[in-house]
């Protein structure tokens, strides 16, 4: 069984808006037995979409379209289709009716413009759109289905997960003879080479299954891929591997597939019971803005002190400024005094500090451009461990929040501070 992912839009290709869809659908597709073998990004242009539908019809059993089903003269999707289908459009009642209402729940007055979401190819089968106007499109031919849904993520995830996941199992059903599962390990701390010397031989590891390094600059998530004839088999392949990739790997894995540090994190302070509390200044309040992002995070955060001058670091966090005079702002002695500040003001268990020089200016020759301190206080000990996180402002950002929340895990959990 083969598919394919077609996402239409101008804005894709000129990096106005990042292809999310297509990301989505590959996972979904992957896991019902049906691996998407090509994905392909094209511009508002009926040529190519042609050219595209041609190849669909040819090599893929399912080829899913997102985007171009909106009202206006650049929205393709449909005409398209009815010129490649030989087919016209005509006027669904019921998804007329349905977009009405959407603009009158809003004390809207629809522009006429809108009715034309209504037009659907006569031979194809409407995919209702409960979250927006714009209704899905299902056609057959040959034993090929074409699906066409909107752009809108929110839409076309509602779509695919409530109707057209279940619809195409049950139409493919005596094909899909394989089962295919995967799962995400995420790591952090480790790079991407020296995490594959510590895994050492990976067909060894893996067999006939697969493993992709897939870095970021806050880690590298390893994907296994497992293919079976059963769904058993496939799943008890997957947990072999895995263990060997932890035995290996070690205490570098925080999480699994979308599981975030920040998420981890709150699971381990909820369950014991436990408080925290942060002090930045290089990070620029990044590391409570991920803490506040999981929902129910003030069960365990108290909140967080954004101190970016040594005036605020002295008045708020109580930082000696003989400290500040003898070491300066970027130190190990400054970062344990904000950690330990900010826990005291806080009344916290824990407590995570910043201090760096996220560029690109500031650097000297003593300190340059990417040091960051990191500080940890608890009742029992404080400390701050120093990184180099590299030149680029954003980055040097983004690796000392994961770093500093990674402290704070292995604290919670007991592991070795391995920095």
């Amino acid at each position: 069984m083969r598919s394919k992912i077609i996402s239409i839009g101008d804005e894709l290709l000129i990096g106005q808006i990042v292809n999310t869809n297509a990301a989505f659908l590959g996972e979904k597709l992957f896991s019902i037995g049906i691996p998407a073998e090509k994905v392909i990004v094209i511009g508002d242009e009926e040529k190519i979409l042609l050219n595209e539908l041609k190849d669909s019809v040819t090599n893929y059993d399912v080829t899913i379209i997102t985007g171009g089903l909106g009202p206006t003269h650049d929205d393709i999707t449909k005409p398209t289709l009815v010129k490649f289908f030989e087919d016209e459009l005509i006027t669904d009642e019921k998804v007329l009716e349905h977009v009405k209402n959407i603009f009158a729940s809003r004390n809207i007055a629809m522009p006429e413009v809108n009715a034309g979401q209504a037009l659907v190819p006569k031979n194809s089968e409407v995919i209702w759109n409960h979250s927006g106007t714009a209704p899905g499109i299902w056609i057959e031919k040959h034993n090929k289905i074409i699906i066409a849904m909107p752009g809108v993520p929110h839409e076309m995830k509602a779509m695919i997960n409530e109707i057209l996941l279940s619809k195409i199992c049950t139409k493919f059903e005596s094909k899909l003879n394989e089962v295919h599962i995967q799962k995400t390990l995420l790591t952090t701390g480790l790079g991407e080479s020296t995490l594959n010397e510590k895994l050492g031989d990976i067909k060894e590891l893996i067999g006939d299954s697969k493993l992709a390094f897939l870095p970021s600059t806050e880690g590298v998530r390893l994907r296994i891929n497992v293919t079976s004839d059963s769904k058993k088999d496939a799943e008890q392949k997957l947990d072999e591997i895995e263990s060997k990739i932890r035995i290996k790997a070690g205490d570098y894995i925080y999480g699994i597939n979308n599981e975030s540090m920040e998420f981890v994190i709150g699971d381990l302070l909820r369950c014991n019971k436990q408080t925290l509390s942060i002090a930045e200044s290089c990070t620029g309040g990044e590391i409570s803005s991920r803490i506040v992002s999981v929902a129910g995070s003030s069960d365990y955060y108290f909140g967080g002190v954004c101190s970016y001058s040594n005036k605020e670091k002295v008045k708020i966090l109580r930082v000696k400024e003989e400290i500040l005079e003898k070491f300066g702002a970027v130190s190990k002695e400054t970062a344990i005094e904000m950690a330990e500040g900010v826990r005291k003001l806080m009344d916290t268990d824990f407590a995570l500090s910043t201090t760096g020089i996220a560029g690109p200016t500031g650097g000297s020759a003593e300190k340059a451009v990417g040091l960051v301190w990191i500080g940890f206080s608890s009742k029992s000990k404080s400390y701050a461990v120093n990184f180099l996180f590299g030149e680029k402002r954003d980055i040097i950002i983004g690796r000392a929040s994961m770093r500093a929340l990674d402290i704070l895990r292995r604290e919670l959990l007991g592991l070795e501070i391995k920095y």
